[in-house]
C-alpha cells in the first residue's frame, strides 16, 4: 500500500497500464522528456522508452487525431490535453471521428483511448486553464466521461479507462492534484466505470458532486451535521454514463437532493441531474431540487477566480435552504 496524492495515482496508473499491456502508448505536449505540465507523466519515457511515452507536436488536432488512428489499429492510446481549455482545436476529431467510429463502421472499428485533461479552478490560473467543461462531451454520444476526486479513484478508474474498448474523457481536477494524500493499493485494480460511490450515508438530504466539488461539500456537511443535520453524500466519479440507480435510491430514502458543481448553471450537469429526480423520484420529494454551481459567465482572472467557483460558505448556505424548505 502506498500513500500518493492524486497525481501519483494517476501517474502509477499508467504506468502499471504500460507494464502490463504493451499496446499502452503515452503522448501529448511536454509529456516525454518533462513529464507533462504537471509531472503527471515523469518517468515514463526514461521506463517503457520514446516509442511508448513521446511528446507531440503543440497541436491538439493533431494529438486526438493520431491517437485515433492508433487506437484503430490495435494501440491503446493515452493522450493528454495540457488544459481543458486548449482542447477546442481537437474538439472537432473527438467529436466527429472518436465518439462516432463504432456506430460509422457498424462495429468494425473501435477508438479504445483515453484523453486526459487537467481541468477546473482553484489555482489562479490564465484564462483557457480553469474551465469545466465536461458537458461538451457528456452530451456527445459515444463518449464516456469520468472524472475521480481521490487518489483512490483516480488510479482505478483511469485503469479502467485505458482497458475501456471505447473513447473515455478522463478530467483531472487539478486543484486537489497535491492537496491530500490516501492509501493507495501497489497491485492493479480497475473501479467500473458508470458506477458512482456513496461516500456518506444520510437520511435528510442527498447531495451530488464530483471532481475538487466533493471535498468542498464534505467540509459543508460536516458543519451541517454538527447542527443535526444527516446528508447523504455520492460522488457520481462518471458523468457519462450516470449511475441514475444510485441516485434515485437516494433520494427515495432522503426526500431531498442537491447538486454541487463547478461548472457553469445553465445547461449544465445539474439540470440533468434534477431531471432524472425529478422523473425517478418525484413523488418523494419534500423540497425543490437545488443547483449549486458557478455562475454564467467566462472564468474570472486570477484576482476574481473566488467569486466564481462554488466554496464552503456557498454550499452551505444553499443546503439549509433546501433542508429548511
Amino acid at each position: 500500500m502506498s500513500v500518493l496524492n492524486l497525481l501519483e495515482a494517476v501517474n502509477m496508473a499508467m504506468d502499471q497500464s504500460m507494464e502490463n499491456d504493451k499496446n499502452v502508448v503515452v503522448f501529448g505536449e511536454d509529456v516525454g522528456v518533462e513529464g507533462g505540465v504537471f509531472r503527471a507523466t515523469k518517468g515514463l519515457q526514461a521506463k517503457y522508452g520514446i516509442e511508448r511515452c513521446f511528446d507531440s507536436i503543440l497541436a491538439e488536432s493533431s494529438i486526438i487525431g493520431s491517437g485515433i488512428g492508433m487506437a484503430i489499429n490495435g494501440l491503446k492510446p493515452v493522450v493528454e490535453i495540457q488544459f481543458s481549455g486548449f482542447m477546442f482545436p481537437g474538439y472537432n476529431q473527438i467529436v466527429t471521428h472518436a465518439a462516432r467510429m463504432r456506430n460509422r463502421t457498424r462495429g468494425l472499428y473501435a477508438v479504445p483511448m483515453v484523453i486526459r485533461m487537467p481541468y477546473g479552478g482553484g489555482v489562479r490560473a490564465l484564462e483557457h486553464h480553469s474551465e469545466s467543461l465536461e458537458v461538451l462531451f457528456a452530451h456527445t454520444a459515444g463518449l464516456k466521461v469520468v472524472i475521480p476526486s481521490t487518489p483512490y479513484d483516480a488510479k482505478g478508474l483511469l485503469m479502467a479507462a485505458i482497458q475501456d474498448p471505447d473513447p473515455v474523457i478522463f478530467m483531472e481536477p487539478k486543484r486537489i492534484y497535491r492537496a491530500f494524500k490516501q492509501e493507495v493499493p501497489d497491485e492493479p485494480y480497475m473501479i467500473p466505470i458508470g458506477k458512482a460511490k456513496v461516500v456518506k450515508e444520510g437520511k435528510d438530504l442527498t447531495v451530488v458532486a464530483w471532481g475538487a466539488m466533493v471535498r468542498e461539500t464534505q467540509k459543508a456537511i460536516e458543519k451541517l451535521e454538527a447542527e443535526g443535520h444527516s446528508i447523504e453524500l455520492i460522488d457520481l466519479r462518471t458523468i457519462s454514463p450516470i449511475d441514475k440507480e444510485t441516485i434515485i435510491k437516494s433520494v427515495q430514502k432522503t426526500g431531498r437532493f442537491a447538486v454541487v458543481h463547478e461548472a457553469a448553471t445553465t445547461y449544465g450537469p445539474g439540470g440533468e441531474l434534477i431531471t432524472i429526480v425529478n422523473e425517478g423520484a418525484f413523488l418523494y420529494l419534500e423540497a425543490p431540487p437545488k443547483r449549486i454551481s458557478s455562475i454564467d459567465t467566462i472564468v474570472p482572472l486570477p484576482k476574481g477566480e473566488h467569486y466564481y467557483v462554488p466554496d464552503m460558505a456557498l454550499i452551505v448556505e444553499e443546503l439549509k435552504s433546501v433542508l429548511e424548505f
